[in-house]
This record gives structure tokens, sequence and C-alpha cells, in this order.
């Protein structure tokens, strides 16, 4: 299953927990990763050693300006493709 999120990076935001954020674009919550990962392992009890694996893709991209903190006109857009390999993980 896809799914989309809105991702948000700003150096100059005034408080660390303000600086990269994750929601989803239609509701503005913030993704369960957690309780997705527990769905994927049929949410039984128990200690499991996963692996997981994130593929993103830059769908659009608007710049931030700075001085303003608002978002500016859309610049390029460039779809990427990274898969980022995470560390064992243990859920429980």
């Amino acid at each position: 299953m896809r799914k989309h999120y809105v991702l948000s990076i700003n150096s100059h935001a005034q408080h660390d927990w303000d600086k990269c954020i994750i929601r989803n674009p239609i509701t503005g919550e913030h993704p369960d990763l957690k309780g997705a990962i527990a769905q994927a392992v049929g949410n039984q009890p128990g200690s499991y050693l996963i692996s997981v694996q994130i593929e993103v893709e830059v769908l659009e991209k608007v710049a931030i300006d700075p001085s303003t903190k608002e978002a500016s006109e859309l610049g390029d857009v460039r779809r990427e493709t990274k898969q980022i390999k995470l560390p064992q993980i243990i859920a429980s």
C-alpha cells in the first residue's frame, strides 16, 4: 500500500520539533509509523527482529523563503526515488 505525506523541512524554525515535520496531506495528522509496523506483523504480542525499508519519491517541491518563512512559487519539480535501509529494529 502506498501512502502519501507532506514533509516540511525548515532549518529556520523557532523550535526543534518544527524543523522537520511529516504529516498527512488531507488530515494534517502525523503518521503513526509504529502502528503501521505493528499492523504489518499482525498486531500479535511478542518481540520481533524486523527490517524496515523506506522508499521516498519526491512528487513536488516548494521552496521556503527563509526571510518570510512562507512557501514561495513552485520551482523545478524533479522526481527522485531514494531507498533508505534502516538498521534492524526490534518492535515490541
